[in-house]
């Protein structure tokens, strides 16, 4: 289990398993934002966003999600990765917080090209969530939310619901 101490959403200090799942040194990562470890700065400044509200309410937080590896042979490919953080001071969230990573690839492979709203949809889809429940969750309307159901059903050859979680899940 990755194990990180954060301030300000920059990475304080690390354990090496989490050096290692991201492929990187201690030294490369103290100090650097958690920027580094997404796919991309706009997948990083949506789940900054969504984790401030839940985290705000509750002082914890948790999901799965791609990031992506940092250096090494592995440099820019992506993994799914479970995200766990509690907040130090829940009145402000991101001011310090203990976070734990843990790869999800050998169980759940990243296999198809999806955009970050698409991840999204997918991650509360696999959680049994209905549209109208994650467009509420994501700020977006239900019709939004079919319409990324339904590319995530071309993308993975799903004609139901049902097979489309199941495929997700496989990965």
């Amino acid at each position: 289990m990755g194990l990180v101490l954060s301030r300000n959403r920059a990475i304080v200090d690390c354990n090496q398993h989490l050096c290692e799942m991201f492929g990187a040194s201690r030294a490369q990562l103290v100090g650097q934002s958690f920027q580094i470890l997404y796919p991309s700065a706009d997948e990083y400044e949506r789940i900054g966003v969504r984790l401030l509200l839940i985290m705000n309410a509750t002082g914890v937080y948790s999901d799965n999600r791609i990031m992506k590896h940092v250096d090494g042979r592995l440099k820019g490919e992506t993994f799914w990765c479970h995200v766990t953080g509690r907040a130090l001071n829940r009145s402000a969230p991101h001011e310090a917080g203990i976070w734990t990573f843990e790869d999800l690839s050998a169980s759940r492979p990243v296999t198809a090209k999806l955009t970050a709203r698409e991840r999204e949809v997918a991650e509360h889809l696999m959680r049994g969530m209905t549209s109208k429940e994650i467009g509420r969750a994501l700020g977006i309307s239900h019709r939004t939310v079919e319409i990324y159901r339904a590319r995530l059903m071309r993308k993975f050859q799903a004609s139901t619901a049902a097979a489309l979680v199941h495929r997700l899940m496989a990965g």
